[in-house]
């Protein structure tokens, strides 16, 4: 579950905690924010040593809202490329494990670049990346994650593919990738049907998912829209979920983290409950994907 750290990072333990947590995510600062403020020494060690007595593992933040690493604005992507740094610095500083985080949009000036967009927004997202990873001896101990988007193909296209991210995500020089169950849904994926997971799982099979966000969706499938639902209460609903999870490799074993909405304190809870009924009650696939 992706928990708060409202009133200190050790009170994000205690969150995680009180829902039964094995692993969890949070953000180390106001996700809508350029500001930081530094974490003390002490906050750090209580952290690291109570996530350790717990024994919450992996934990994972989930890097600003703000970031764009794809956009054409250089001042907006050189800011973009310090803010990573600094949220790689922070994963380090209270021993999470990884920074999840997204690719972002071409964008120059508040307009989409004219032509090749996707391409060239690809591009500046591996030179940012390889800027703030750098090249032989490992700067970080976190390991960076790029989260697939709920950006929808064009009429008639398939879905944004997996395949494609993966790709982007190794020549970056990052530990993987983070699949998002409702950008998945919204980018065409129709993980809701048997035959929608079967395709998938085809395109996965060689790509490596270091974590899964499983979110219901708002939005119907292919709708580019990225509003997260309780699990089964959106597009995905409770027997998509059960065909998601029908499947081992790459997403089987993974760790699961949600981002469902929390209007009220019982939410977080009631998702929890749902999420281990259906992990209880998965069913395995035995046939493996195939073309036909």
């Amino acid at each position: 579950m992706h928990v708060s750290i409202a009133g200190g990072f050790p009170k994000a333990l205690e969150r995680a905690r009180a829902l039964e947590c094995t692993t969890f995510q949070i953000f180390s600062h106001s996700p809508r924010s350029w500001q930081l403020a530094g974490i003390p020494e002490e906050e750090a060690r209580l952290f690291r040593a109570g996530r350790e007595k717990l024994a919450l593992d992996p934990v994972f933040i989930h890097a600003c809202y703000l970031l764009n690493l794809s956009s054409a604005n250089t001042a907006l992507r050189e800011k973009s490329v310090w803010m990573l740094k600094e949220e790689l610095n922070r994963a380090d500083t209270i021993g999470a494990d990884y920074v999840v985080v997204h690719s972002g949009r071409p964008v120059s000036d508040g307009k989409l670049v004219p032509g090749r967009e996707e391409d060239s927004a690809r591009l500046l997202f591996i030179e940012s990346v390889r800027s703030v990873l750098g090249r032989g001896k490992k700067r970080f101990k976190a390991g960076l994650l790029l989260e697939n988007t709920a950006a929808a193909p064009a009429p008639q296209m398939p879905p944004a593919s997996i395949e494609a991210l993966s790709r982007t995500a190794l020549e970056a020089g990052t530990a993987g990738i983070c699949f998002d169950t409702c950008h998945g849904f919204a980018s065409g994926y129709d993980i809701a049907s048997m035959e929608g997971m079967k395709l998938l799982a085809l395109q996965a099979q060689d790509v490596q998912v270091r974590l899964i966000h499983m979110n219901d969706s708002r939005g119907r499938l292919g709708s580019g829209m990225d509003r997260h639902e309780h699990l089964g209460k959106g597009g995905i609903g409770l027997e998509g979920f059960r065909n998601f999870l029908a499947f081992g490799p790459p997403f089987g074993g993974v760790p699961v983290i949600m981002e469902t909405p929390k209007k009220k304190e019982e939410d977080d809870p009631m998702n929890m409950r749902t999420a281990r009924e259906l992990l209880r009650g998965k069913r395995q696939v035995q046939e493996k994907p195939s073309g036909s």
